[in-house]
């Protein structure tokens, strides 16, 4: 795997991480990870029931197999994500509640973590790189270059990685 592929990675998982971080509007990806008991094997939440978004603070969750209603609320209180679903013997609704300044500003923090921790996985990948070249034995302007090169893909992601986190601040910041 080359570096580019190993930053664009990166940029993924930093991705998938901010779009559990919830912005006081509903969507379906904040139940993503969680994990029902289902005949005895852990199976994604995604796969025994249809999540829809009926309103914008509201997720309707409707088991394929309406036996499995219980295991969905259990796996749903046990994963904590802040929300208490409602059962009303046939869907199980969860209402995100309005969003507190306090509560925002949480969740930028928690969004800057996750935007820091991409950030040091690029500079591992960065350094990976660099003591590959390093090893490699090149001329040393060639090694120069090359070691220019990969300072220059670190700039440009460490910028992706900035924009994300800004728009993700502005999104949980809005009112």
């Amino acid at each position: 795997m080359n570096t580019e592929q190993k930053m664009e990675k990166a940029i993924g998982a930093l991705e998938s991480k901010l779009i559990n971080i919830r912005a006081g509007r509903a969507n379906p990806a904040m139940l993503n990870g969680i994990m029902v008991s289902y005949y005895g094997s852990m199976s994604p939440i995604q796969s025994l029931a249809n999540i829809t978004v009926p309103e914008a603070r509201q997720l309707m969750i409707k088991p394929f197999d309406p036996t499995t209603l219980k295991d969905i609320e259990r796996a749903i209180n046990e994963a904590n994500i802040g929300i208490t679903p409602t059962n009303n013997g046939e869907i199980i609704i969860l209402t995100i509640p309005e969003l507190t300044e306090e509560r925002r500003r949480e969740y930028v923090k928690q969004a800057r973590e996750v935007a820091e921790e991409a950030k040091v996985a690029l500079r591992n990948i960065r350094q990976e790189e660099n003591n590959a070249i390093k090893k490699e034995e090149y001329p040393e302007d060639e090694e120069k270059m090359l070691l220019e090169e990969v300072q220059d893909s670190i700039n440009k992601y460490n910028k992706i990685v900035d924009e994300k986190l800004k728009a993700k601040e502005e999104e949980l910041m809005t009112v």
